[in-house]
């Protein structure tokens, strides 16, 4: 099996992510909508904002997944982030979203002064739920009717890791 080697977002990396969020099994588990705009992705990664890092997963070169933090800028909540995880179809179950996340924590516990990280995970993408356990996240609560998905509208959970001190 190939490394995966996780490093910073580009420009160059706007096609590969535009693929990726393009996928249906993509744009199903996350808030993401079908059919990205190429374009879009091209201006975030040139201008990224403050407190944002954006940081992918390439295996061969080909970048494979992609995981966003931003740390939170409010005075009070500067301890706190939230982040997005997605990963290729084709290369899911392959530790990509394994070693985006063991970098992201790193970063938020070595680098960043995170002390609290938040998501909302769909409630039922028990892939996703399972996967941040491992990482120290737990739920928080449900938000009922969060997202509407495929028509419908579907429930939330609310899911965070606090730092052990």
């Amino acid at each position: 099996m190939s490394e995966i080697v996780i490093r910073h977002a580009a420009v160059e990396d706007a096609a590969a992510l535009y693929r990726i969020l393009s996928q249906p099994e993509t744009y199903t588990d996350t808030l993401q909508i079908p059919h990205p705009s190429l374009h879009l992705l091209q201006e975030r990664l040139q201008k990224l904002q403050p407190g944002m890092q954006r940081l992918v997963a390439c295996i061969d070169e080909q970048v494979v997944g992609e995981l966003y933090l931003e740390v939170n800028g409010r005075a009070r909540r500067r301890h706190t982030a939230t982040f997005g995880l997605c990963v290729d179809c084709h290369y899911r179950g392959r530790g990509v979203a394994s070693a985006l996340m063991q970098e992201m924590v790193s970063l938020c516990d070595n680098w960043l002064g995170v002390e609290r990280i938040e998501l909302t995970v769909f409630a039922d993408n028990d892939v996703a739920v399972r996967l941040y356990q491992r990482f120290g996240f737990t739920t928080e609560g449900v938000a009922r009717r969060f997202a509407i998905r495929n028509g419908e509208q579907v429930d939330a959970l609310y899911m965070a890791r606090l730092r052990e001190k």
